[in-house]
């Protein structure tokens, strides 16, 4: 029987710390780092996704980052594709692949044995519900799923409009909710997997949420969102993420500078929520509270613990595997 490949998974809300961390689990374990976020796969989307830069990768391999123009489709079947290959292609060179991010579907869809296409279809249906999107405005259909499948709209942004359409399709199609067709996967782990989950005080992590906000004005994210709408782009679902509806709202005319950043605050605040839900429901995760490691002997001693673990889980020690 041939053994499962080893798979490191760091995951949480927003501003809690995953890339800081997985650069030094990368540096320990002679890892690589896949993208697990549904918006840094997007070029020229920097600031508003928080992607990591350049010089903050500190000679790590990267990837799964700026693979598309704004305007270009994706989903969480594509990125279930790409990242499997890349997997194996990290492994088959004696590296740790470490897949990193916030976007609960689509890492779930690459750990566990998860089939997308399993719900039925119906194009014509969903044709109407874009039009309906675009005419009446996609917080009303996210409305019509909150009714229909709360459960499904709480893990879902109500910005995804392409999300929002297929649960309202696969409801329609089969009179049961797409949350209850995940559920009847019953799916298993394809890897060898560690998932380390991060979290952190509330208040402290809303803080951190607000300031980096601050941050992302500050380093230009409004002329990187004007910069977008001049190109043309809309009604793509590159700008329904959080950092540039909200902005496109203020160009547009629908709220002041001052609104746009207040709700660009209170949306990542609720998106935070919702990714520690998502986790904690549907993954087998470890979590670590990240609260007192802000201070250097504090986040070394985390860093020891976060470590034992992965050597326990995974059989791996310091660039070596057992």
């Amino acid at each position: 029987m041939n053994e499962k490949q080893k798979l490191l998974a760091v995951i949480g809300p927003t501003a809690v710390g995953k890339t800081n961390l997985s650069i030094q689990l990368a540096k320990k374990y002679n890892g690589e780092i896949i993208s697990g976020d549904s918006m840094q796969i997007y070029k020229t989307m920097d600031i508003g996704t928080a992607k990591i830069s350049p010089a903050e990768m500190e000679g790590i391999p990267h990837y799964l980052i700026d693979i598309k123009e704004p305007d270009e489709a994706f989903s969480a079947a594509e990125f279930q594709q790409l990242v499997r290959r890349q997997i194996e292609d990290i492994s088959s060179r004696g590296k740790l692949p470490i897949i990193v991010g916030g976007t609960g579907l689509y890492i779930q869809s690459v750990i566990y044995d998860y089939q997308f296409s399993d719900a039925p279809s119906d194009e014509e249906f969903r044709k109407k519900l874009e039009k309906r999107a675009e005419i009446e405005g996609s917080e009303v259909l996210f409305a019509e799923l909150e009714k229909m499948d709360p459960t499904s709209a709480e893990n879902i942004h109500p910005n995804n409009v392409r999300r929002v359409i297929r649960a309202l399709e696969v409801y329609h199609c089969t009179g049961i909710p797409v949350s209850q067709w995940q559920e009847k996967q019953q799916p298993e782990l394809l890897y060898n997997t560690s998932i380390i989950g991060l979290t952190m005080d509330r208040d402290l992590l809303y803080q951190r949420i607000n300031e980096r906000v601050d941050l992302m004005m500050r380093a230009g994210l409004l002329k990187e969102v004007e910069s977008l709408y001049e190109k043309g782009i809309r009604n793509c679902p590159s700008i329904q993420a959080i950092g540039y509806k909200e902005i496109y709202d203020y160009i547009e005319g629908r709220a002041t500078l001052e609104t746009a950043i207040e709700n660009l605050k209170q949306n990542s605040r609720r998106y935070a929520k919702r990714q520690l839900t998502w986790f904690r429901n549907k993954m087998d995760v470890e979590w670590f509270d990240m609260t007192k490691a802000l201070e250097e002997e504090q986040r070394q001693k985390k860093f020891a613990e976060i470590c034992f673990h992965i050597e326990g889980k995974l059989r791996v020690k310091s660039n070596t595997y057992y």
